[in-house]
């Protein structure tokens, strides 16, 4: 942490890093005065709704929330795409990325308090280009997410109840359900969900572990690397990407922490989690179940496995969903409201944008979970788009603006550009070779029927 401190001030000593004003107004003042940004939420001593109020554990379960859902059902199919040894050096070595390209986002916050989005970021670094380019590519993806766990909430609703009603009044109710879950307005009221959501996947990557391990043998369909093709190698390499794609919230949990120099440990405690519990579930779920494992792998359980873990997985597929939901909401709102004391109220302005708000983006995320064929490879096709530069081209991107003029001042620091430098050039080739695969694949596969009642489990 002490070197994540010098780091910082190394960028500019002079800089006060924990801004104090005496109340809102005090901020507005000097922002009108001097120019000088503050954070989003400013002084909130007196504010009636507070938003600095996470403590770094529940930042963290907030990015666990976000991340771990059923998504890492699927990792199993993703390493028989790949072989064994290929995929899982590449579910490692993208996580261990993704914890030093968060790193970098937290550093950038540091340094510019202001910075509450993906756009607030591009604009510090490329004026109203960068703000518009990162700030609607943000929610972008984040409404597409919203829209996946939906979809999600309708297939497990007709696998638990062997379709027991048409399949869009399953994702109204996802929609009604996932509203209702957004109405706070600050991410504290949101981190005890998030913890519900945590045990809820945990409990069901066990069943289905458990399940298809009593169901299979294990060990005797597995293959160390497999001959494949590189629109498949890639569509696999994209969902380990999309497994990691966290870092579109970043900025905005950051925002709500009591203290910012704590973002690392909450970071931290993510990728921990994150990670070990890919390795875990994809190593027991494909020795058990083979290369003909199915994705998610509750496919290759029995129907009463299948209908237990889908029914002990409903909380995360919602929550999920909402967390991302409550960025997407909060970046809008901000947005209308920044630099105003508009958002700390309780009336019916205040309040009623809020709501206005999630409605609509709950529906625009209903009518894209219904309307658009093969969905699956749609949102394969965003994720290689956006996913793969927030999180791994970004944060580099990032550090370089933190670092301008100081790439080669010692060994260490022309070692660290070197290394950011890479990773930006693997970040425009996945998103590169990956938009060729998803296209592909978009191509390929025929089209499903928009809006029907038909079962989608």
């Amino acid at each position: 942490m002490t070197q994540f401190v010098n780091t910082i001030e190394a960028h500019d000593p002079d800089r006060e890093i924990v801004p104090t004003f005496d109340s809102h107004d005090a901020d507005l003042e000097k922002h009108e005065q001097t120019g000088e940004e503050v954070d989003a939420f400013g002084n909130e001593e007196f504010a009636e709704v507070k938003y600095k109020v996470l403590s770094w554990w529940q930042c963290s379960m907030l990015m666990v929330a976000e991340t771990v859902s059923l998504g890492i059902l699927s990792l199993p199919a993703v390493v028989a795409a790949l072989g064994f040894v290929p995929g899982m050096i590449i579910i490692v070595g993208l996580g261990i990325i993704a914890t030093y390209t968060g790193y970098s986002i937290g550093q950038f916050k540091w340094r510019y308090p202001q910075a509450h989005s993906m756009g607030d970021a591009g604009g510090i670094i490329a004026g109203r280009f960068g703000q518009e380019l990162l700030g609607n590519g943000q929610l972008l993806i984040l409404i597409f997410i919203m829209a996946s766990h939906l979809l999600t909430f309708s297939v497990a609703m007709n696998t638990i109840t062997d379709h027991g009603t048409c399949s869009i009044v399953f994702g109204v109710i996802g929609m009604v359900v996932s509203f209702i879950c957004c109405l706070p307005r600050t991410s504290g009221e949101m981190s005890w969900l998030s913890v519900g959501s945590f045990f809820s996947i945990l409990i069901a990557v066990i069943v289905a572990m458990i399940g298809i391990g009593v169901d299979n043998k294990g060990g005797t369909n597995i293959q160390a690397t497999v001959d494949t093709t590189l629109a498949d190698a890639f569509n696999a390499v994209c969902n380990i990407v999309f497994a990691f794609a966290a870092h579109a919230c970043f900025f905005g949990f950051a925002s709500e922490l009591k203290d910012v120099k704590e973002f690392p440990k909450s970071l931290f405690m993510l990728q921990g989690i994150e990670i070990c519990l890919y390795i875990a579930a994809t190593v027991v779920l494909y020795y058990y179940a083979g290369a003909d494992v199915a994705s998610p792998a509750l496919g290759s359980a029995s129907p009463i496995v299948r209908k237990v873990a889908y029914g002990i997985a409903l909380p995360t597929i919602l929550i999920a969903g909402v967390v991302n939901g409550h960025v997407a909401a909060k970046y809008v709102y901000v947005r209308i409201f920044r630099n105003s004391d508009r958002m700390h109220k309780r009336d019916f302005v205040a309040v009623g944008s809020w709501v206005g708000i999630g409605a609509l983006l709950w529906i625009i995320a209903w009518v894209i979970a219904e309307a658009i064929p093969v969905f699956q490879n749609l949102l394969s096709l965003i994720a290689a788009l956006f996913s793969s530069w927030f999180t791994y081209g970004i944060g580099p991107i990032l550090w370089l603006h933190l670092n301008k003029n100081n790439y080669f001042t010692s060994f260490k620091q022309g070692v660290l550009t070197i290394i950011n430098v890479a990773i930006i050039c693997m970040t425009a080739t996945i998103c590169g070779v990956g938009l060729y695969a998803s296209g592909k694949t978009l191509h390929d596969n025929p089209s499903s029927a928009s809006f029907s009642c038909a079962n989608n489990a």
